[in-house]
């Protein structure tokens, strides 16, 4: 009977661990094809945005992308794995070729997992950055350079300026020519370089187009408008709940669109996609209550049919042409406004080619991308000469900025390393008060809050908000106290500040897995005393979210309940290695005479029971 399980058992588990091995294999070719397309895809990526996407809203995506994920990566990890599974099955009666297999896939497990780690290092520096935001660090860039604009008593006019507020997708001062402080030959966008001459772009007496630099945490496009409407870059919490789940968007942080409702403006976030994607509804809604007129917006009313798709959602041609109609409805009121925009023609991968784009640069650069921002800087430049027109363009500014670098794999790939990319800016029609910068300023994205809110003719003690300073004044600016390198070392791991202000809150839904994976370990001492020890539970949470775990043991026989408080014991050799220690002096008894209970409380969790102690006991005799 004994020796009839041993070949029934033997069996079993070898297949068992042959499944297990193949699944870890398939795991690693997935996150190699992954890993290449990310970054294949994007050109500069970091932890940051890769760490937002997998926990926000990606409703709104362009189908394309996905298409090609599948197509030129999602395809080949599928073969590779079919083909390592095949020949598994095909080859399982010869032990030779077998274990010859098995050698060949270990070698090939090693050297992807080998690949990933230093290619991640290399990239995004991903162990560090893993390490920090599990350990934390008493050092808080951030938190130690930030003024909390709800304690800077900002004073605005007695007749508060109009503000038009426009995000132009990917562009960069690059794309200008050498002599105008562009990294190209030929200019492809002549239109807008004039427009930033001919206004205010912080180059001093300079005729160098001058933009400001994209710092980590604001490389993408929520980012970037997070941190020109926030002076703070865009990072959450490697652990606790997605963005996708939540209901607020940094509560606890002041945007420029607080500041403006406050004020009185009615306030309107215009843009050609889904306003879901990134979580960009939840941001504008919960600082500044926007009205949200987006791709989804534009079919409800009727602007476009229900079926139409363009590129990421309908093209800039009909975004300048809604803007046009909603800022003439906007103007009509009483009270001050806020339009924002969003272009999206020029987003990568190439842009969109739409029937106002010509063929200008195609001989030139041999890529439509160079035809795209012209296209798009022609489209920008008559709508400001439209606005210019306009009765309420006396008390109107209007900020023109690109959102961040370009992330097209192609385009910029012969601009040298030496030349400092920046993202566009053009300042027009700043209040009367607003002296002209006489010097070419050094900044970055978390500047624009303040300067925006100073070109309405706002005055702010101290000339800081955030992280980011009124360019118009004399403070120096991040970039230009720190430098560009020690900035960007300093914003690119994760912060407890920002951990914080982030509002991302636990539910009961993501305590959930603690509840089915939670293990208890039984010690008993020399001196009789019972420890148990609850582990498993800092995979699914942060430790530091954790307020306390108790346990709660009742006494089968007289029905006294105890409760006991644990403690956190750290592993010296594995920092990950948690476990939530509590050591019992039973006087005689067996854990079989209680019953008992983990509960675990956590931000406004409270008594959540994680654990029954006896049936997730393991070594209970």
């Amino acid at each position: 009977m004994n020796l009839n399980n041993k070949h029934t058992i033997k069996p079993l588990l070898k297949t068992f661990g042959l499944v297990v091995y193949i699944m870890f294999l398939s795991l690693l070719i997935i996150l190699f094809f992954a890993e290449r397309w990310l970054f294949n895809t994007w050109a500069e990526l970091n932890a940051d945005e890769i760490l937002y996407h997998m926990k926000s809203s990606i409703d709104g995506t362009n189908p394309e992308m996905i298409k090609d994920a599948i197509i030129n990566y999602g395809i080949w990890a599928f073969i590779i794995i079919v083909i390592i599974i095949a020949g598994f099955i095909f080859f399982s009666k010869n032990k030779n070729w077998f274990r010859l297999i098995f050698m060949f896939t270990m070698v090939f497990a090693l050297s992807i997992f080998a690949f990933l780690k230093y290619d991640l290092d290399r990239r995004i520096n991903f162990t560090n950055y893993i390490i920090r935001s599990i350990n934390g660090t008493d050092m808080d860039y951030i938190k130690d350079n930030y003024v909390d604009s709800k304690t800077v008593d900002l004073s605005f006019p007695k007749r508060k300026r109009n503000l038009i507020y426009i995000y132009l997708e990917s562009l960069e001062m690059t794309y200008a020519d050498k002599e105008s402080g562009g990294a190209f030959d030929v200019n492809v966008i002549p239109e807008l370089t004039k427009l930033a001459q001919d206004n205010e772009d912080f180059s001093g007496d300079s005729r160098g187009l001058n933009g400001g630099i994209s710092l980590p945490g604001t490389n993408w496009t929520m980012a970037a408008m997070f941190a020109m409407s926030t002076g703070l870059p865009l990072k959450i919490d490697l652990g606790g709940n997605g963005m996708q789940n939540q209901e607020s968007f940094f509560p606890e942080i002041e945007a420029i669109g607080d500041i403006l409702e406050v004020e009185g403006y009615n306030q309107e976030l215009l843009i050609g996609s889904n306003a879901k994607f990134g979580g960009r509804n939840i941001f504008y809604q919960g600082h500044g209550n926007y009205q949200i007129s987006d791709y989804t917006y534009a079919k409800k009313v009727e602007r476009i049919p229900e079926d139409y798709k363009v590129f990421w959602g309908y093209e800039d041609e009909k975004l300048f042409e809604y803007a046009k109609e909603d800022l003439l409805k906007l103007s009509d009121q009483s009270e001050p406004f806020n339009l924002t925009m969003l272009t999206v023609d020029t987003h990568f991968e190439d842009g969109n080619k739409c029937r106002l784009c010509r063929d200008d640069y195609q001989a030139v650069f041999n890529e439509q991308y160079a035809d795209v921002m012209a296209c798009s800087s022609r489209q920008v430049t008559e709508f400001i000469h439209w606005i210019q027109q306009q009765d309420f363009y006396e008390n109107t500014s209007i900020i023109i900025c690109g959102d961040h670098p370009t992330m097209d794999r192609t385009f910029c790939v012969d601009v040298p390393n030496s030349y400092q990319r920046k993202f566009y800016v053009a300042i027009i029609n700043a209040d009367d008060e607003v002296e002209l910068a006489d010097k070419r300023r050094e900044y970055s994205s978390f500047d624009l809050f303040p300067t925006t809110l100073a070109a309405l003719g706002v005055e702010i003690p101290g000339n800081q908000l955030g992280l980011g300073v009124n360019l118009y004044s004399d403070k120096e600016t991040l970039i230009e106290k720190y430098g560009v390198e020690q900035c960007k070392n300093e914003l690119e791991y994760p912060s407890e500040f920002m951990k914080q202000m982030s509002g991302i809150r636990i539910t009961e839904e993501s305590l959930r897995p603690i509840s089915d994976k939670a293990k208890i370990k039984m010690k008993k001492g020399k001196d009789g005393k019972v420890t148990l020890s609850l582990k498993k539970v800092n995979k699914f949470i942060n430790k530091d979210s954790i307020k306390k775990i108790t346990l709660e043991l009742t006494d089968k026989k007289t029905g006294k309940t105890t409760e006991y408080e644990t403690e956190l014991i750290l592993n010296k050799r594995d920092p990950n290695s948690l476990s939530y220690n509590v050591t019992l002096d039973l006087q005689g008894k067996s854990l079989n005479d209680f019953l008992g209970n983990y509960y675990i409380y956590v931000d406004d969790i409270e008594h959540y029971k994680i654990a029954d102690f006896l049936n997730n006991l393991s070594g209970h005799r």
